[in-house]
């Protein structure tokens, strides 16, 4: 995929994500699309692992692993910057 194509997956995934885990995570577009782009790899790569496949390309299965991958990562920050 070229990196347009990646930059759109990423806001898709990103923005799906953000809507099955709402909250106060205060993030905007740019890093909607960071997460998405950082959620696609942590898919493939748990994908790849459990032998569901990767996102390599532009689908349905690459991108529920996007969004998978994306819940992990968004999780993982909110559990970074949760204030006690």
């Amino acid at each position: 995929m070229g990196i347009l194509t990646w930059i759109i997956f990423g806001l898709i995934a990103g923005a799906i994500a953000k809507m099955i885990m709402p909250g106060n995570q205060g993030m905007g577009w740019l890093m909607t699309i960071i997460l998405g782009i950082v959620g696609a790899f942590v898919g493939g790569w748990v994908g790849s692992m459990i032998g569901w496949g990767t996102v390599e390309d532009f689908n349905l299965k690459g991108m529920f692993l996007a969004v998978i991958g994306a819940l992990i990562v968004l999780w993982l920050v909110g559990m970074a910057t949760k204030r006690g």
